[in-house]
């Protein structure tokens, strides 16, 4: 497979994602978010977005570029990189042991994937955007919590001894009760 001269490498892609994310961020007017309809703000971040990769000096193919604003979206309106596998629906469990290593069960059976996130600073950043969106919080007093995410399927997150990484589990949506044909 042979590799484009202006491909990013994954550590440039990571610290540029990393950049425009921060970018975006300033830019952004976070009070007028809460204020505005969810569809046109994630059109507007897009338009904020598209122009900041555009402008980016490190080279990117479209692909790329497309995977960049793809990544920065799901940073900032959804649970960054577990995005992909939570829209795959053959995944009926994502198991997080730490920022390296995210498993998902498929047909039974347990997989390791390439996800990653960042750091533990990451992972507990999505962590907590999850938890205090059911008004809970994790810290070292209250380190575990089980809950339901907005498609109804289980969330459970946990500290294992050593304190030193976060881990949670999300298993397959099920149907609410009055769903249930």
């Amino acid at each position: 497979m042979a590799i484009s001269p202006t491909s990013v490498t994954r550590t440039d892609f990571g610290a540029v994602k990393t950049a425009i994310h921060r970018r975006l961020i300033q830019k952004l007017n976070l009070d007028r978010l809460t204020e505005v309809n969810r569809e046109d703000v994630r059109r507007e971040v897009g338009q904020i977005l598209e122009a900041l990769v555009v402008g980016e000096s490190t080279p990117m193919n479209l692909q790329e570029r497309e995977r960049l604003a793809q990544e920065v979206l799901d940073e900032v309106f959804g649970l960054g990189p577990l995005e992909p596998l939570l829209a795959d629906h053959t995944i009926s469990d994502i198991l997080v042991n730490g920022h390296r290593h995210v498993y998902i069960e498929r047909r039974g059976m347990l997989e390791q994937t390439g996800v990653q996130f960042r750091d533990d600073a990451h992972l507990m950043s999505i962590i907590d955007r999850i938890v205090s969106a059911i008004g809970r919080r994790i810290d070292e007093s209250s380190p575990m919590v089980d809950a339901r995410l907005a498609d109804y399927s289980p969330f459970g997150r946990g500290r294992p001894v050593p304190l030193d990484s976060a881990v949670w589990t999300r298993a397959a949506p099920r149907r609410r009760p009055d769903q249930q044909q």
